[in-house]
């Protein structure tokens, strides 16, 4: 009874060890792929730094947020490189938001299945606007539920209505509001710490000026 005991104990003590040596290689690591993300210029770059943010979820399999950085390296890689095949990505984006999503389901998922169904849409926008209307409608109305707060959110729709004809309800100054709460709620998140997704405000900012024109 006491070999069995002892031998849970080192189990135990071994298993504690190895996360705190993941949870040690963490922080920088995390650090090293977001710099990465953030120079990273063509699709074969996205490509790798998801594929460092994958290995990282690997290993810490209680966080969604490394999937979410995988996922999201591929969504810019695609969107900023017309040669790809974007529906092979959108796939596998998919894969990734499920394996966050069966972690934590939340509103910064959902932001990024808008803007994968927005990436889906791209391929070819007259024939697909039937079938993914009303997925971008569904994650807009899902993102918003989960955090109104979401900046992010409010981006991808403005950005979507921008880009939307004025007789089918779109253009800037139908855009103008989005962008503006989106901004708005930028700035009320600036003291957020950690790794949490802060990307976007420049953007949403530049957005409203074009709309304010």
């Amino acid at each position: 009874m006491k070999k069995i005991i002892l031998m849970c104990s080192i189990c135990l003590a071994l298993t504690a060890t190895n996360l705190m040596a993941q949870s040690a290689r963490y922080v920088p690591t995390m650090k090293t792929n977001l710099e990465l993300l953030k120079n990273a210029k063509t699709m074969q770059d996205y490509n790798s730094v998801a594929a460092a943010f994958t290995r990282v979820a690997k290993a810490e399999k209680s966080l969604w947020v490394p999937y979410y950085y995988a996922a999201l390296a591929k969504l810019h890689g695609a969107m900023n490189d017309q040669s790809v095949d974007k529906d092979a990505i959108a796939g596998q984006v998919d894969t990734l938001l499920a394996s966050a999503e069966a972690i934590e389901p939340n509103s910064e998922l959902s932001t990024l299945h808008y803007y994968n169904e927005v990436l889906k849409m791209t391929v070819n926008p007259a024939a697909r606007f039937m079938q993914e209307g009303p997925l971008l409608e569904k994650y807009y109305a899902q993102a918003v539920a989960q955090d109104s707060t979401n900046p992010r959110i409010y981006f991808m729709k403005g950005q979507t209505v921008f880009h939307t004809p004025e007789s089918f309800g779109g253009g800037p100054a139908a855009a103008k509001a989005l962008f503006q709460k989106s901004v708005d709620l930028y700035a009320t998140q600036d003291s957020i710490k950690g790794f949490r997704p802060k990307w976007g405000k420049e953007d949403a900012e530049a957005m409203l000026k074009k709309c304010e024109q």
